[in-house]
């Protein structure tokens, strides 16, 4: 295994170069360098095809409901899954600045960024190593229609029903459409009202 300064594999300080007496959390005894290991904050976007006209009401079993962009993804980890748009937040970036960036990088269009469904704990494979993310989903919908992709992201794009949508290439994905779809049943409206899957306020 390659010796790292950093991540939950560190074994070494990235400060002094000390080798680390333990896995993160865990402090240099060379400089007192404090290590941890921190969810990387991360911003997707529920991308809707129409307004799910919350003012409505909940949606009746015979509503078939809006549908979702899912892009497929072109490179790992999961490549070849299909996925929400979004991605890693950058420094200090808001994840609501995020989500909009990422939708322009990804997409090539503007969105409208809507409701927060809430944040999820998972996992991202990245650089042989697999680190903690914490994924904020916010509901979205187009301001313009001409998808233009950015190929080393995804090769196609779809529509699939809110309800009733394909494995998605990470948990937390398949968890915020599912929560977009129970807040669409019930009727919520806007605003950061409802509950997750787990049944902690979103």
């Amino acid at each position: 295994m390659t010796p790292r300064g950093y991540g939950p594999g560190a074994s070494f300080c990235p400060r002094c170069a000390a080798p680390l007496p333990g896995p993160a959390p865990t402090t240099c005894v060379g400089c007192g360098y404090q290590l941890f290991v921190n969810a990387r904050p991360t911003a997707g976007l529920v991308l809707l095809d129409r307004d799910p006209g919350w003012a409505d009401g909940p949606v009746g079993a015979d509503d078939a409901g809006p549908r979702f962009l899912a892009l497929r993804r072109a490179a790992e980890p999961m490549i070849g899954r299909w996925e929400t748009p979004g991605g890693f937040c950058d420094g200090w970036e808001h994840p609501a600045d995020a989500a909009l960036r990422e939708a322009r990088e990804e997409l090539g269009v503007t969105v409208t960024i809507g409701d927060c469904l809430g944040m999820f704990v998972g996992s991202y494979e990245f650089q042989d190593e697999v680190l903690p993310v914490l994924d904020v989903f916010f509901l979205a919908m187009l301001e313009e229609h001409a998808i233009v992709l950015d190929p080393a992201e995804a090769t196609e794009w779809r529509w699939f029903p809110l309800f009733d949508p394909p494995p998605l290439a990470f948990a937390t994905m398949d968890q915020a459409v599912r929560v977009a779809a129970q807040r669409l049943r019930r009727g919520d409206g806007p605003g950061p009202a409802g509950a997750d899957e787990r049944g902690r306020r979103v």
